[in-house]
Formats: C-alpha cells, structure tokens, sequence
C-alpha cells in the first residue's frame, strides 16, 4: 500500500484533536472535511448576522425561498 506523508504544526496537531500519528486517508479526509464545513457553517453564520438574516423568522425564510424560487421558473 501507497504512503503518503503530510507535516503539519503542533498546533494544528492539537486543533483537529488527531490522537494517532497515523491516519488512514479516510480519517484524514473526514478530518479536514469537518474542519471546513465547520469554516464554512461560521462564515455563514457572519454573512447572516452581517445582512440582519439571524432576526429572520422561519415564515420569513420561508417566504423569500419560495419568492426566489418563483422567480428562477418565471425566468425560464
């Protein structure tokens, strides 16, 4: 089997909790796969309180999915 070594720093060791020195590539990819989906669920969490979207309601966000899917099918 193949082997592929990567470096990374102790800090970046200890942020993604990795226990083990040696990881199957399918650890390694769920591990960075939580980690930016984690980036990403914060930056959205910015863009929403940065455009006032956190103080929608869910009849709000309701409503303006349903508005914008009406006008991608009137643009067909």
């Amino acid at each position: 089997m193949p082997t592929l070594n990567v470096s990374i720093s102790e800090i970046e060791y200890n942020k993604f909790g990795i226990k083990n020195d040696q990881l199957t590539f399918t650890e390694f990819i769920d591990i960075v796969s939580k980690e930016l989906s984690r980036q990403n669920l914060n930056k959205c969490v910015e863009l929403a309180d940065k455009y006032g979207l956190s103080k929608m309601t869910m009849e709000e966000i309701t409503d303006e999915v349903k508005a914008v899917r009406r006008n991608a099918k009137n643009r067909n």
